[in-house]
């Protein structure tokens, strides 16, 4: 099932993607849905609504205001850690084969088909990072990774906008990863029924049309079940929690000379069975 947030007639809904179009569920909003809603719920609430045209829903990111920051890996794919380590040794270096985790601020996720803002005057070197993002289910304390399964909900595309130079400049990730826009998100929530576990799914990212990124998600460091291990051993993972489970190769920062982004720039990443994220640099 692919699960929507949309604006429909002024109003913010949650719906499925139907072969007739978007059925709205009698949910307020994602988060309570994920929280309250079981599989055989949701086909229930499906059985008994009529679709609409998707011409009349607006697309919005599937959790627009997330309860928590998102929880972000950093350099998770090899060749990633390689190229981020080539341009800035000092700040990407990583002495110690253990995860790295950050988090990024949200207030507000940005929608599919909306706008990267360019920040000028305060960031120069804007970068891009298409990732495989997991939807906590259920609240998650002390899960062994071969129980990991259990407790997603499912997967989105998120675009972990980087301004490299208040990131490097800073000595920490924080700021230059949570400015206001910074995190689209979308188009849907593939429930994680969809596919199979872990997700081995590809993963692309382009930039004006040209091809930037290329991998599969099969090829994460850090796999999924490990990360949720690892979290809950001693913090609590509350449904709607997303975890950003890092990017491959192809980052602007990683070209010599970098390929950064620019306004009126075109940014699509995309993952197989979920969709594309669209999004314009201004």
């Amino acid at each position: 099932m692919k699960l929507i947030t949309c604006l429909y007639r002024g109003e913010e809904r949650v719906g499925a993607l139907t072969g007739e179009g978007v059925a709205l569920l009698p949910y307020p909003d994602m988060n309570t849905l994920i929280e309250a809603a079981s599989q055989s719920d949701l086909e229930t609430a499906l059985s008994g609504v009529s679709a609409v045209s998707p011409a009349e829903a607006t697309l919005l990111a599937p959790i627009p205001r997330p309860r928590q920051d998102v929880i972000c890996l950093g350099m998770n794919y090899r060749d990633h850690a390689k190229e981020a380590a080539q341009y800035d040794a000092e700040a990407f270096a990583k002495e110690k084969p253990t995860a790295v985790y950050f988090s990024k601020r949200v207030s507000r996720a940005g929608d599919p088909d909306g706008i990267i803002p360019r920040y000028k005057g305060l960031v120069e070197r804007l970068d891009y990072e298409a990732e495989l993002a997991v939807i906590i289910g259920k609240t998650a304390k002390q899960v062994k990774a071969e129980d990991a399964g259990e407790y997603i909900f499912g997967y989105t595309v998120l675009n972990d906008v980087s301004a490299r130079d208040l990131q490097t400049g800073h000595k920490q990730w924080y700021f230059g990863k949570g400015l206001d826009g910074f995190t689209p998100m979308g188009p849907c929530i593939l429930t994680a029924d969809e596919t199979a576990f872990p997700p081995a799914l590809d993963i692309s990212c382009t930039v004006n049309g040209q091809e930037r990124q290329r991998s599969n998600t099969s090829l994460l460091i850090h796999g999924i079940p490990e990360i949720i291990e690892e979290l809950s051993s001693g913090m609590t993972l509350l449904p709607g929690t997303i975890i950003a489970t890092g990017t491959p190769a192809g980052v602007g920062m990683g070209f010599d000379p970098p390929k950064f982004l620019e306004a009126g720039d075109v940014v699509e990443c995309t993952i197989q069975n979920i969709g594309t994220l669209r999004s314009t640099v201004r």
